[in-house]
Parts: C-alpha cells; sequence; structure tokens
C-alpha cells in the first residue's frame, strides 16, 4: 500500500468506464475477482480459511497445512500463539498465490447446538476479538488480506440462508458487534464479510449496520464482501456492500449497470465501493509495481504441533498424567487411527499427511508400547479407496479420470491420486463435462462381493471388467442443505463382484443440479463397514485389561459437527460413551481424549482417571498429544466456552427458527453469563484448565477510585505451587457491586494474560482493563456510576482475589 497514495488510487479510478467500475463489484469467477490489466489491476485470489487455506485448487495435487481449529486457538488464551497461526496462514497464502483469506470466524458460541462452532474462537467477546486481532495482525503481516466474518448475529446454521435473527440493541453492541469491534479498529482488518441471515427483519448485505458502526464509528476502510450467494437484489448496492460473490453472475451483474445509468444507483457509490478494491488491490500487491515485503514462510508444521499442545485442554487428572517412561498403553477407539484433524464444510483443507494418535504415540514410546482396537463406528461416511488398492490405466496408485461433452467428445483426461475429486470453477472439465468417466484397477484386501460408495449428485452407471454391474441415482434428502453438497457429498452403497486377481472397474457419472452451481464432486470411497457393536467393545475391553494405561479417543464425525446444519444432541455419536464405560470398568487407568470442534457431554467423566480435550488439533495431531502424555510439554489450554454436565441444564439451547425468525431473547445472558445468571454448574466451567501444576492467586491490587471512561491498571500476584514450570492464564472479571438500575451479568471477562512461571515462582501479572468493559449499550456507552468488583481468578468459577472500587 505504501506505493499507492490515496490520490494515486483517486487517480485510477478516474481511468475507469462505468462497466468497468461494475464489473469489479462481481467476482471473476468462485474464487476470483476480475482484473483490469489497463491500470495495472491483476486478478485478486481468495480463498477458505481458517485452519489452513485451501488455494485455487482443492485436491491431493495442492496440499495445505492443516492448523488447529479456532476452538484450540482459543484455548490456548495466548495472543502470541494466535499470532503465529496468522503468519503461518499468511505464510501458506503467499505459498498458494492467495491474496484473501476468508476468515477469521468470528460469530460467538451462543448456544453449544451450534453445529459450526469449531470454526469459530469462543463464547465471549472479548477473548474473541482480543485473539481474533491476533489473528489478522499475523496473516496481513504477510501482506494477505484477512476477513472478518460473518458479519453479524450468524451464530447457527439452521435455515442459515433465510433465517431472522432478533436481537435488541444493547445485545447486539455488547456481544455479537463487540467481537468485531477491535480487530477492526485496532487490527485493521481489511475485509469484512456480510453474513446470509436478517438482523431485525433486514438481510446483512442490505443492513445499516454496515455503515453504522462498522464505517461511520469504527472507520472501516476495507472492503465488505458478500458471503458466496449473500447479495440478493439491488438495495444492496445502495449500502456499504462492496464486493458480491461468486461470480460470474450475481444479484447485481447487469442489473446494477442498469441502475447506474437510470439513477437508481449513484455512480457516487459505485465510486466509493471500487475505490475500497483498489484499496484492497494495493495492500496486496495486485495493482504492480514492487511485491510487499513480507516476512519469510515459516516453519508451519511446527507451528501446527506447538500450538496444538496450547490450547489442548487438560479437564481432570487424578495424578495419572503424565505417563511414566514405559508404559503399556490401549489404544482404543476409531479416531486413534483415523484422525479427526478439522471440521467439515468450507474451513476443510487436504493436508499432506495427518500424524494420527497412533502414529505419534507408537514414534514416542515405541512400537511395542501401543496395541490398538477400534472401540466403535463414528463416521458413518465413506472413506476414501487406499491408494495399495486402486491403479491407473499405466498401473499407478490412482485412478484414471476422462471428461466428456454432450455428444461424448473428449474434453480432457488426468490421473488423479484420490477416489474424489472436486471442483468449484464453472471453467473446470469436472464442471464444464456433461459425463465423467472413472477407471481403475480394484484389488481389494477381501476379492468377492465388495461393497463400494457412489459419491456425489449425479445418475451413475458402474462396469466392472467390461459388463455392466449396476446404475442408479442420487439426490438431495428433504432438510441436506444445497451449500454442503460439494462439502460432504450424498452417496449410496453398491456391491461389486471382484475377481480374486482384482477387476477392472469404470463408473461413469452424469451429474444433476442440486448443489451449488458451478460447483461439483464425484468419486468412489469404502462405505463404513456394518460391525457388531457389542464385539467391538467386548475386544476393546479385553485390550485394555491386557495393558498398563488405556487411552480411549473418542470424537464427533463430519455428519455432527460441519457447516450447513446445527447439532441435534451434545452427546458422543456411536456408542462411544458404552465403550468408554466398558473400558474403565476393564481398567480404571483410563485416559479419554476427547477430539471434538465444541463441547460435548461426558456421562462417564467422574470415573475415568484423567480427560484431555484435544479440540480439531490440526495435522501434528497425534505428535502433539504424544508430547501431553509424556510429559514432554504440558497441555497449556483452559476452556473458551462452557461445557455442561447434561443437555436439559443447558440455559441457550434455541437454534433452530419458528416460522424464519431466531428470537435471541436471553439477551447479555450468553455462555458463561448465562450459566451464572441461570445459578447452574456446568460440568467444566469457562477459563477452566489443569496443566502440570498448581496456581494460587495470592492478590490482587487495583485503584480504589476511578473516573468514568478511564482505563485501569491492575496487578495480581501469582503463585506456582507445584513441581514443575506451567503455564497460567489470569482471567480479570468485573462484577457490579453497588445496586443498579441496569441488568448486569453476574461476572464478565474484562482482560486476561498468561505468563510461564517456574515451580515455587511468585510474580505479579499486571494488565490495564479499557474503560470499555465498564461500560453497558444505552444508545451510546455508558459507564453508571457506583462501586465494582475486580477479580483475578483461574476460571469464571474461581472466587480468586477481588479489588473494589468506586467509579464516581
Amino acid at each position: 500500500m505504501e506505493h499507492f497514495s490515496e490520490e494515486d488510487l483517486g487517480r485510477l479510478l478516474s481511468k475507469l468506464q462505468l462497466e468497468e467500475k461494475v464489473l469489479l463489484l462481481t467476482g471473476r469467477d468462485s474464487w476470483s475477482l476480475h482484473p483490469l490489466p489497463s491500470i495495472g489491476l491483476r486478478s485478486i485470489v481468495v480463498s477458505d480459511g481458517p485452519a489452513g487455506v485451501r488455494g485455487d485448487v482443492w485436491d491431493e495435487r495442492s496440499p495445505s497445512a492443516n492448523f488447529p481449529s479456532p476452538t484450540a486457538l482459543a484455548a490456548t488464551w495466548d495472543r502470541a500463539a494466535v499470532r503465529t497461526i496468522g503468519w503461518g496462514l499468511g505464510s501458506e497464502a503467499r505459498r498458494k498465490s492467495v491474496d484473501v483469506v476468508l476468515a477469521p470466524t468470528v460469530n460467538l458460541h451462543r448456544s453449544p447446538y451450534g453445529g459450526r462452532h469449531f470454526e469459530a474462537f469462543s463464547e465471549d467477546p472479548v477473548l474473541t476479538a482480543e485473539l481474533a486481532g491476533e489473528y489478522v495482525r499475523g496473516i496481513q503481516e504477510y501482506g494477505v488480506g484477512a476477513t472478518l466474518k460473518h458479519y453479524v448475529a450468524n451464530e447457527s446454521e439452521t435455515e442459515r440462508f433465510t433465517v431472522d435473527v432478533r436481537v435488541d440493541e444493547r445485545t447486539l453492541r455488547e456481544l455479537y458487534l463487540l467481537a468485531f469491534e477491535s480487530p477492526v479498529t485496532e487490527a485493521g482488518s481489511w475485509l469484512v464479510m456480510s453474513s446470509y441471515n436478517s438482523i431485525n427483519g433486514v438481510t446483512a448485505s442490505e443492513n445499516e449496520l454496515l455503515t453504522r458502526p462498522l464505517n461511520d464509528e469504527w472507520g472501516f476502510d476495507g472492503v465488505v464482501i458478500s458471503d458466496w450467494t449473500a447479495v440478493r437484489s439491488l438495495e444492496s448496492a445502495h449500502q456499504a456492500q462492496d464486493l458480491a460473490m461468486p461470480g460470474p453472475t450475481s444479484a447485481w451483474s447487469e442489473s446494477l449497470l442498469e441502475a447506474v445509468r437510470t439513477g437508481d444507483v449513484s455512480e457516487a457509490a459505485i465510486d466509493r465501493k471500487v475505490l475500497r478494491i483498489l484499496r484492497l488491490a494495493a495492500r496486496v500487491g495486485a495493482l504492480g509495481g514492487p511485491s510487499p515485503d513480507v516476512p519469510a514462510p515459516v516453519d508451519v508444521r511446527m507451528i501446527a504441533r506447538t500450538v496444538s499442545i496450547s490450547g489442548s485442554v487438560l479437564l481432570s487428572n487424578d495424578g495419572i498424567l503424565p505417563l511414566p517412561p514405559a508404559p503399556s498403553i490401549a489404544l482404543i477407539g476409531e479416531g486413534a487411527r483415523v484422525a479427526r484433524s478439522q471440521g467439515g464444510g468450507s474451513a476443510t483443507v487436504i493436508p499432506e499427511a495427518v500424524v494420527s494418535p497412533a502414529d505419534g504415540l507408537r514414534r514416542r514410546f515405541g512400537e511395542d508400547a501401543i496395541a490398538w482396537a477400534p472401540g466403535a463406528v463414528v463416521d458413518r461416511r465413506p472413506s476414501p479407496l487406499p491408494l495399495t488398492e486402486v491403479a491407473d490405466l499405466s498401473g499407478a496408485p490412482g485412478v484414471s479420470v476422462r471428461y466428456l461433452d454432450t455428444e461424448g467428445v473428449e474434453l480432457g483426461r488426468e490421473t488423479r491420486r484420490a477416489t474424489t475429486i472436486v471442483s468449484f470453477e464453472g471453467s473446470s472439465m469436472l464442471t464444464r463435462a456433461a459425463t465423467v468417466e472413472m477407471s481403475f484397477r480394484y484389488t481389494p484386501r477381501r476379492p468377492g462381493s465388495t461393497p463400494l460408495a457412489v459419491i456425489g449428485l449425479c445418475d451413475f452407471e458402474v462396469h466392472i471388467d467390461g459388463s455392466a454391474a449396476t446404475a442408479g441415482s442420487i439426490r438431495l434428502r428433504p432438510g441436506d442443505d444445497f451449500a454442503t453438497s460439494v462439502l460432504t457429498p450424498p452417496f449410496t452403497a453398491i456391491e461389486l463382484p471382484v475377481a480374486a486377481g482384482g477387476s477392472d472397474v469404470v463408473v461413469r457419472f452424469t451429474p444433476v443440479p442440486g448443489g451449488v452451481p458451478d460447483a461439483v464432486a464425484l468419486g468412489v470411497g469404502s462405505p463404513a463397514p456394518a460391525l457388531d457393536g457389542d464385539a467391538l467393545i467386548a475386544e476393546a475391553s479385553a485390550l485394555a485389561a491386557s495393558r498398563e494405561v488405556a487411552v480411549v479417543v473418542v470424537s464427533t464425525s463430519a455428519e455432527v459437527e460441519s457447516e450447513g446444519f446445527d447439532r441435534q444432541t451434545l452427546s458422543l455419536p456411536g456408542r462411544q460413551d458404552d465403550l468408554v464405560r466398558a473400558v474403565v470398568a476393564a481398567n480404571p487407568r483410563t485416559i479419554v481424549v476427547v477430539n471434538t470442534g465444541a463441547p460435548v457431554v461426558l456421562p462417564w467423566r467422574d470415573d475415568v482417571a484423567a480427560i484431555l480435550a484435544v479440540w480439531f488439533p490440526g495435522q501434528e495431531f497425534g505428535d502433539a498429544l504424544a508430547a501431553i502424555l509424556s510429559g514432554d510439554a504440558e497441555p497449556g489450554g483452559r476452556l473458551p466456552t462452557t461445557w455442561p454436565s447434561a443437555e436439559n441444564e443447558v440455559p441457550v439451547s434455541a437454534v433452530t427458527p419458528v416460522e424464519g425468525r431466531l428470537d435471541y431473547a436471553e439477551g447479555i445472558h450468553v455462555g458463561h453469563r448465562a450459566w451464572l445468571a441461570a445459578g447452574r454448574a456446568p460440568a467444566y466451567p469457562f477459563g477452566h484448565g489443569l496443566g502440570y501444576t498448581t496456581w494460587a492467586v495470592d492478590s490482587i491490587e487495583a485503584p480504589a477510585a476511578l473516573e468514568p471512561y478511564a482505563g485501569v491498571r491492575v496487578a495480581a500476584t501469582i503463585r506456582n505451587t507445584g513441581a514443575r514450570c506451567g503455564k497460567v492464564v489470569v482471567q480479570f472479571y468485573l462484577e457490579r457491586v453497588s445496586a443498579s438500575g441496569v441488568d448486569r451479568p453476574v461476572r464478565w471477562l474484562a482482560q486476561f494474560e498468561t505468563a510461564h512461571l517456574a515451580a515455587g515462582e511468585v510474580r505479579a501479572v499486571e494488565t490495564t482493563i479499557s474503560g470499555r468493559r465498564f461500560a453497558h449499550w444505552a444508545d451510546g456507552w455508558t459507564v453508571e456510576p457506583g462501586a465494582y468488583r475486580v477479580v483475578a481468578a483461574l476460571d469464571v468459577a474461581d472466587p480468586g482475589k477481588h479489588a473494589d472500587l468506586v467509579i464516581g
């Protein structure tokens, strides 16, 4: 940007014809903007995040680093750690020639039933805003734009394209807008994404909230990009909506050009939008001139591993952890071998490799130390056919793919090292083809009648060894989200008579409409096996009884936590609860590793020796887990969201609209605030986490009086009472002491600091609490005079130590 002044950008704008200006306001395709060579503007490339940078090719040919999910990042409570993730994403974006990362997601965990919460940070606006700001700074230091999304009040997925969220202005300001504010005003995010939902009757892309507070109050000077297809009409052109995605057509396109010509939309409004796109282009180096100075690439594997450890939360521990040097371990769980490193939906990336818990533990403790049993079936979706079982026409691992037009003329062919192929580009061979033919030599481990999953919205024919085997159709079911038809495509299972030495298989797909326009996913895979649940549990129990320690990995699946739908239950899928109970009955020295993106209920939590929440920990899952279990590293996380003890105790559970409306009736009492207001004790409170040492808050110092709107410097004296060095997260909460006519939370987070102390060390941890943290919204930020309490605590339920102060 330093190479282009505002005057420079204005001169470039003045060179453009109206048609060129309007062209810039709709994407060129799904993932890029139009170039204008006449002014030196190249195409700007955008890519999904937030746990990795997908790039314009989303398949095995261009793998991506897979970082821990945002809930894992938030669980670090560590600004510096999240900044390194930003560096990793910025570095990856540069490697993949991506200019804009469509992340971070800063919506709140309003209810644990939100299906996409793994992609957002936390239930608290202060924690979310602080960490999102570091994420933005890290990305943008690489000359890559970060995108705050989804603006605003987009905390659930049910009816996500049409839901009208009803929320009062105070709640909107104090919670949902607050999460966006400092990442704009302090971190300076270059983009904000308008969401699908309506807010108080007006869809986000047409909402006044894009102007006030985003532009008028916060001084946002970047681009408001729409969520994909979230621009619904020309009305959004009158608002501060700058860019409609995807292209090449949108609700604007030619109609916007005509509206300007007739005077319905002013050219000044168009110029304002175009200038912002040019400003973005200058920032990312898309306007010619020298490339932005950016830091050197970073070690993404090291960052992923370190942050996974820092965000893992030790929920309970009877002393079993860390493990002794040479334990014999019964490793149990489907997820121990097929790691769940990330959530489903647009956040998904394809890493080059994922270190499973089995891989990591064997590497750390030795091959003979680990014995594995599956225990229970979790994921019912097909898995890819192993490359050891499929060969292309040349005999190399993979499949041969031909693309044919409506006349049967070949558009092209290629060899792929994956058995499901995906494209979001209308210009690709996959999306242009009328027929896609996938051929391979199939040699499964067990020949004979072999199950095969056919995947994708299509009509299909399957031929084996030159003869027609079967045909069928795959369609979306009632209630399926069309937008996830590419990310989690529908499938059907068939039986193939495979010969003893292998068979030649040809699958011909005819794609059908019904999913995302210009996007296709087709392929084959192995259906989830139908196994005897009792036998699996009995096998796991016997293995646990034969070993010194049992480590059970329990997890959700893409059918439970994903973009496109909300959760129906907080219970673990399948018979995993039965599995844990059986294993701990066989061996009380049982450690449970909870591999989920958001809270689940753990009905056996008081019976097991230790529980470790690792979230969706990214591609280095297994090595990070091994470091924690062995004691080579400490699990440094604290909960960024409350974990309930039972579903009927969750204070905010409504995520399903009623007649199209979703009322945020709980107001400001969300997350830990709602639990405190209801007087209920969850299984694990907000901010909870144990680590491998113990802590005490000895005292807190704060001034006795404070002027309204002034910040306050406080210091908490913290003591490491344990036998080893560890990480402490000091949480500073506020409470209202004197009587008040304003509805306030029982206690609310005002600030936090992270420190590492040696065994026995005592340190004063200092911080500044902004004057805004004392304020409430009443047609403006208002600080009510009276007595307040500042509490330094180790979680929201910890009495901690407090100091009272009076605001005059």
